[in-house]
């Protein structure tokens, strides 16, 4: 870990307080015993003492620009590495191969999507569809979190169909920011296309219950 991330002092429970760096992000990644291991945000929120919602914007922000790979290996479970390109053309396809077809075990602990969440999110073709139109600001990977964020707040609903607001700022921005800076900004983008998703019914008035009808 660099001099910056050492230095940094600690709040009387024990966090480090201060910016964390994009570069102490990558010291974690950078002095694992196991260089191949991909890491998860819980990973990198105990190595540097932080938040879960640090750990998940620096993670984010790497990956947009391209020091880091990410893949989903859970409903809300996503893992991370430094990209290694393939240096000879026989070796690409084994490592595109064992990139694709990594399950939860074999990227991490074999507990680490489970202890976050359900393991399948695979929703049915009408749902997937009105989340790929769902009306979501951003672009690029960025639209791509946040429609992710949006696949997670409704399998949120499916498991628990009695949900409020609060619920859904607990249990899903956390994992799944999409790089917003509040859980008010995220809940006023998530929100209105949740509105929209098959099954949904949405409360007459905020704050308020919402229900998921099945279909």
């Amino acid at each position: 870990m660099d001099d910056e991330s050492r230095a940094r002092s600690r709040n009387e429970h024990g966090q480090y307080v201060g910016r964390i760096s994009l570069d102490a992000v990558l010291d974690v990644f950078e002095g694992r015993d196991d260089a191949a291991r991909p890491l998860t945000a819980t990973d990198v929120m105990e190595a540097l003492d932080c938040s879960r919602r640090t750990a998940h914007n620096k993670l984010n922000e790497l990956e947009e620009r391209g020091d880091l790979a990410t893949r989903k290996v859970g409903a809300r479970s996503r893992v991370f590495w430094i990209p290694i390109p393939a240096r000879e053309e026989s070796t690409a396809g084994r490592a595109a191969d064992s990139t694709d077809s990594a399950s939860p075990s074999e990227t991490g602990d074999p507990g680490e999507a489970e202890a976050d969440g359900p393991n399948d999110l695979d929703h049915p073709p009408a749902v997937s569809s009105a989340i790929e139109r769902a009306d979501l600001p951003g672009s690029g990977p960025m639209l791509d979190a946040r429609r992710e964020a949006l696949s997670a707040a409704y399998q949120y609903l499916t498991d628990h169909p009695e949900a409020k607001k609060a619920d859904f700022l607990r249990d899903v921005y956390h994992d799944y920011p999409a790089g917003f800076e509040s859980a008010e900004g995220w809940w006023n983008a998530i929100q209105p296309a949740l509105k929209q998703l098959p099954g949904v019914d949405p409360p007459e008035e905020r704050g308020h219950i919402w229900h998921f009808l099945g279909g």
